[in-house]
């Protein structure tokens, strides 16, 4: 029984939601929250990414390029820049992975600071 193969290209085309786009690059900018460069230890509170997706012009999220913009929060004092690097990577490295997405450019907006040094200065003062 001879199987025709048909073409990659001839095959058709996978849309992928915007909101799955969007549920893969939060999760993976919690990993990269999880495991940044210089994390002093726990954090104080949970991180927190939103996340907005959009298709670069000509496109319609058929697995090739997206825009996406994440904002976080981070304890303060830290290494901004190298924070909002591994989100940018983590995120892209997973849309790759999961949804074909081969060209992201990816926005990390810090959305806050907390000051993690003046809530410990505040509890002593509470003892």
């Amino acid at each position: 029984m001879a199987v025709d193969t048909v073409p990659a290209r001839e095959r058709g085309a996978l849309t992928i939601a915007d909101r799955v786009v969007a549920k893969i690059a939060a999760q993976a900018a919690h990993e990269a929250l999880r495991r940044a460069p210089g994390r002093p230890g726990p954090a104080a509170h949970a991180p927190h990414a939103a996340v907005a997706v959009r298709a670069m012009p000509g496109t319609e999220n058929t697995g090739g390029r997206v825009r996406v913009r994440v904002a976080v929060e981070l304890d303060y004092p830290c290494d901004i820049a190298a924070w909002c690097a591994a989100v940018r990577r983590r995120v892209c490295v997973r849309l790759a992975e999961l949804a074909g997405m081969t060209s992201c450019e990816v926005v990390v907006e810090v959305q806050a600071l907390h000051a993690v040094r003046l809530a410990e200065q505040e509890t002593e003062y509470l003892r």
